[in-house]
This record gives structure tokens, C-alpha cells and sequence, in this order.
């Protein structure tokens, strides 16, 4: 069943509530992906057992196979369910219309990325593109993220190499973050300072002197995406420096898959999948706990 506008509304208000708490108490809330019932259940367990606010998020993809309107009511289902405090995300939508039917289907994040669908968006497309879905979001609160340019990687296990001097190119300088924030008028910001989507062979370093640079030069949220395959000290600093939500995704991924894999095969002749799914999620479960702690956000739920 939807949500009524009141209900969005409020829901929206009390996701502005916990940016303002991330930022006051110096904690991150993780952005978590869910490609199905199950890690949704995991990022609700571990939720649950941490009492610390989460987010789950979904892309294109995820919205296609799913349903954006189904995923809405399994998240306030699970969200009665464990008595936790949850919202959504839509991560890097694709379009200005996708935006919008996030925000209509009540989601109180919306990430507009323009440039993930065409890597050759001008800075003037993405700008406007990104103040539209702002305008638009203003009905019912919803904040709004993004980017002023692409960022690279993709949610997979990759097996080449980090290419820094490459990567460097895109990195967020604090007067481009400054510029684009005073031209959109968004909540978030998404910065790159050695954050990669994906997970690779080598871990990921983290431009920490920029980042605090970049935070000293903008007064919005700010938010790390590719968070897999990252030292874990880098996300107990990013906090504290003002970074308010981290997103996760390819960890969980390869903790599901691997472990899937394992219990299918110690389990030949059990056709009745739905038995060997608890030990799966559980140790989608055990990622996002970890997470949760490091981002120092286990305690911080408001309930």
C-alpha cells in the first residue's frame, strides 16, 4: 500500500533530522544495496542488532527487477517488522523522469546522476537536470544528491589495478564542490577523493586532506559512494571530518554470492532454496554490522 503525502512528508523530515544528527554527532549512515529480499532483511537485522539508522538503496536496475513501488512497501514492512529506523535511497538515477517517480513513490533520498547514463553530459545538462529533480523534490521534502561529473568504477569485483593518476583527474576540488552547490541548491554532495565504485584487487586510498578541504568549503551533507574495498580507518575519519552517509554495495554482493555458492554446494540435494538462505543473508548481516561500526553510527537510531 503507498504512503500518503503526510506520511512521505514526514518520513522526509525525519531523514533531514538524521543528516543534521550525523553532522552534529560526527557519524555516517550506511547507504546499503539491496538487490533483493534477502540482503534487504540482512541490512534490517543488522539495524536491529546495532539500533543504528540505515538506508537502503537501490538503482535502475534494481527498481526494473523489483518494482519501485514494491520496494517502498518492503522497506516499511521490515521497517514495522524490527521496529528500526530506515529510509531509501535511489542511487544514481538515470533521468530527470526516474527522479521524479522515486520522489512520487515517497523515496526519501534521490540521487541524480545524469552523467552515469551519458559520460558526456555537459556541466550545463547536469546542472539543470539536477535543479529540476530539486524543484520537484521541494513537494515532498526529499533530499536531494549529486555530482558535477562522472564517477567511475561499477559495483562488481574488478581484477585490474587502481589507476590513481587516471582516477586523480576526477577527483572534487573545493571551489568546483562550492560552485555546484551554489548552482543547484542540493542537499548532498557527492564527493570523489580516491572512492571508487567496485571492488578491486587493491584497496582504495582515500584523499583525506581533500575531503576536509572540500568540507570546509561547502555547508551541505556530504556522501562517499564506492565505499566496498576500503580500509576501514578511512571511514572512521571521513566521519569525523562531516561525511554523512557511505555507500556500500559490491562487499555485500560477493559476501552473498561466495556464500550462496558454498551452501548450494554443501547442500546437493536441497531444492527448497529458501532453508540455506538464512546462513547467505546472515553474512550480508556480518558486512553490514561491520560497516555500522566503523561509520560510527551503531546506537544512533531514533525509533
Amino acid at each position: 500500500m503507498g504512503l500518503s503525502i503526510k506520511e512521505i512528508r514526514d518520513n522526509c523530515i525525519r531523514a533531514r533530522h538524521l543528516m543534521q544528527r550525523s553532522r552534529q554527532q560526527h557519524f555516517a549512515v550506511g547507504a546499503f544495496n539491496i538487490d533483493n529480499q534477502e540482503t534487504l532483511i540482512a541490512v534490517a537485522k543488522a539495524a536491529q542488532a546495532k539500533q543504528a539508522p540505515v538506508m537502503v538503496e537501490v538503482s535502475q536496475g534494481e527498481i526494473d527487477a523489483m518494482g519501485i513501488d514494491n520496494i517502498r512497501d518492503l522497506v516499511d514492512n521490515y521497517k514495522k517488522e524490527y521496529g528500526i529506523e530506515m529510509y531509501i535511497n535511489l542511487d544514481h538515477s538515470p533521468s530527470v523522469e526516474a527522479a521524479k517517480r522515486g520522489i512520487d513513490a515517497g523515496y526519501e533520498f534521490i540521487h541524480i546522476d545524469v552523467s552515469q547514463a551519458n559520460h558526456d553530459a555537459s556541466d550545463e545538462e547536469i546542472i539543470q537536470a539536477t535543479c529540476e529533480v530539486v524543484e520537484y523534490a521541494k513537494f515532498t521534502g526529499a533530499l536531494v544528491e549529486s555530482e558535477p561529473h562522472y564517477f567511475g568504477g561499477s559495483s562488481n569485483l574488478h581484477t585490474e589495478d587502481i589507476d590513481y593518476e587516471e582516477i586523480k583527474k576526477t577527483f572534487s576540488t573545493p571551489e568546483g564542490a562550492r560552485a555546484f552547490v551554489d548552482a543547484t541548491g542540493i542537499d548532498t554532495y557527492a564527493a570523489a577523493i580516491g572512492n571508487l565504485h567496485g571492488k578491486y584487487p587493491v584497496p582504495k586510498e582515500l584523499d583525506l586532506e581533500l575531503l576536509q578541504r572540500v568540507r570546509d568549503a561547502i555547508d551541505c551533507q556530504i556522501s562517499l559512494h564506492g565505499g566496498s574495498g576500503t580500509p576501514l580507518h578511512y571511514f572512521e575519519e571521513a566521519a569525523k571530518i562531516g561525511v554523512s552517509k557511505i555507500n556500500i554495495n559490491s562487499d555485500m554482493r560477493v559476501a552473498f554470492r561466495e556464500t550462496l555458492v558454498r551452501v548450494l554446494e554443501e547442500h546437493p540435494d536441497e531444492y527448497a532454496v529458501v532453508k540455506l538462505m538464512p546462513e547467505v543473508y546472515g553474512a550480508v548481516q556480518a558486512i553490514v554490522e561491520e560497516k555500522i561500526d566503523v561509520f560510527g553510527s551503531a546506537g544512533k537510531a531514533v525509533v
